[in-house]
């Protein structure tokens, strides 16, 4: 899975505790998070389909398209994810073409893992 460390020095940092969710699905994204230690499960009603740990982005699909989220984050371990909103989202991608480039590769990651388990 493609890593983004961008956020290493993040100022929004949430501390994360095992069953913390971070956002549920159907739920309308204002934010996207970077992990920056421990992990967070990804779920479909209620089905894990994914474990992210450090360098990895959750969310961002309801940044780039503002479509209720697909998903549920919930941190399965203590850590840190970066929390990063729509203004700052846009400015990275505006500011940092190798960020829009990196969040690429991760959508076309998942996209390539769904297909490969249907």
């Amino acid at each position: 899975m493609a890593e983004i460390h961008l956020f290493r020095h993040a100022r929004d940092v949430v501390e994360t505790q095992p069953g913390l969710v971070l956002f549920r699905e159907g739920e309308v994204g204002q934010a996207m998070f970077a992990i920056l230690d421990g992990e967070v499960q990804l779920s479909i009603e209620g089905r894990v389909i994914d474990t992210l740990g450090p360098g990895s982005i959750v969310g961002e699909m309801s940044l780039v398209d503002h479509s209720p989220r697909s998903a549920t984050a919930t941190a399965s371990t203590v850590g840190r994810v970066a929390r990063v909103d729509e203004r700052e989202f846009t400015f990275l991608v505006q500011e940092h073409p190798t960020f829009a480039l990196e969040v690429m590769k991760v959508l076309v990651e998942r996209i390539r893992r769904a297909n490969q388990t249907h």
